[in-house]
């Protein structure tokens, strides 16, 4: 066995005849284990936080979504479609046509955007397991499924025949106007569903089926805005991403999930990449403790360092000694941090120890790259610590006088 790391063991199992010492000692442990434990628990807890959000708004996020880089709409012709279809790789894709609205009822108008879909959608999206009231739309009728939000706004429920939603658009074209009907675009639809998945999207999205979207757009039959494709379980995105860009052309931009909630990425990474700044900085704060709890058991153990070093071990010895008891502690306290951080988090997603609402527990996740980036934080900062500790030793201060 390395004698450095021998003695080194020794040291940490042993008791210095200085309480003030043992004290801080532990002080140093506890500091190094409630910090590790800390961020591990944060860390987790801004992870279940990120599944929590991105869960809802996934539902009706496609694995990719193909948008035109030049105007709003285009064009697919049957032998494109056929072609989609035969690519490996592609389970299905649905064809959309999406545009802003003004959704009028009993002379309240609200802001929206239609999505106008095709029977495909529903293999694309899990959309039925976010429509907790009435049902999702039959093809080709003027039925629409409604956010919570919209159907709050404008005082309307499901399949109520009597409150017609009038769907507007602007008409394109020049001239005089002298009517709405010259100004406007208008279809008249009946609500058969609401669905509910965040507060943003209630308040965003109308259903259609894409004939019903294509009538109040004055689109072509084979006009579309986008296409939502679900890919296969195993399949190779970027292969899938060339051979859809090969069959519809360049001017094509493909999306996949994270792309889509760019937004939502970067603010969750954002204040993930703060809270784990601050907690290392309270680690770092922690590693100084062990940094005085090396020196003071230098001071302790001056006498036996100095017979140390007359019965022949160098000063790099005597240093890797302290080294590797630093090292050594900042290990232990790290995982004995980790473990308890995991058991809390644990204890949170088995007995919802904290509530966000009556109904509604905290969120945690447990990935296992929470594990690494805890132990390495922890294995760096010790080393930096043991090894600024560990330099505090000098030939001076081992030799004898």
């Amino acid at each position: 066995m390395n004698f450095s790391l021998y003695i080194a063991k020794r040291y940490i199992r042993s008791k210095s005849s200085n309480n003030a010492i043992n004290f801080i000692t532990i002080i140093a442990i506890v500091g190094i284990v409630l910090g590790a434990a800390s961020l591990f628990i944060v860390l987790s807890g801004f992870a279940g936080l990120r599944d929590f959000t991105l869960e809802f708004s996934s539902i009706i996020d496609p694995d990719l979504k193909a948008e035109t880089s030049i105007g709003k709409s285009f064009a697919i012709n049957t032998n494109q479609d056929k072609q989609l279809q035969a690519i490996d790789g592609v389970a299905n894709f649905s064809k959309i046509v999406e545009e802003r609205i003004i959704a009028s009822s009993d002379g309240t108008n609200h802001p929206a955007y239609i999505k106008g879909v095709d029977e495909n959608y529903q293999k694309i999206t899990a959309i039925d397991s976010v429509i907790p009231y009435g049902n999702w739309l039959y093809p080709d009728t003027p039925q629409i499924v409604s956010g919570w939000a919209i159907s709050n706004r404008l005082s309307f429920f499901i399949n109520d025949y009597n409150k017609t939603i009038t769907l507007s658009v602007p008409k394109p074209g020049k001239g005089q106007i002298n009517s709405q009907s010259q100004a406007l675009n208008q279809v008249n639809t009946v609500n058969v569903g609401i669905y509910d998945i965040n507060e943003e999207l209630n308040n965003k999205y109308i259903f259609a089926s894409i004939e019903t979207a294509r009538r109040l757009l004055n689109y072509q039959p084979n006009q579309v805005t986008s296409l939502e494709f679900k890919l296969t379980e195993n399949a190779d995105e970027d292969v899938v991403k060339a051979k859809i860009k090969t069959i519809l052309g360049q001017n094509i931009i493909l999306k996949n999930k994270d792309q889509l909630n760019d937004a939502i990425y970067k603010m969750l990474n954002t204040e993930n990449l703060a809270v784990y700044l601050i907690f290392t900085l309270v680690l770092i704060i922690a590693l100084f403790n062990v940094i005085g709890s090396i020196v003071m058991m230098i001071l302790d153990k001056k006498k036996t360092l100095n017979t140390l070093f007359n019965l022949g071990a160098s000063v790099k010895d005597i240093r890797n000694i302290f080294f590797y008891q630093g090292i050594l502690m900042t290990f232990i306290g790290g995982f004995i941090g980790l473990l308890i951080g995991y058991i809390v988090i644990q204890l949170q997603a088995s007995y919802d120890l904290i509530m966000i609402t009556p109904s509604l527990p905290y969120p945690v996740a447990i990935h296992f790259k929470n594990f690494i980036i805890v132990m390495l934080t922890i294995s760096v900062l010790g080393l930096i610590a043991s090894k600024i500790a560990a330099s505090r030793i000098t030939r001076d201060l081992v030799k004898t006088n």
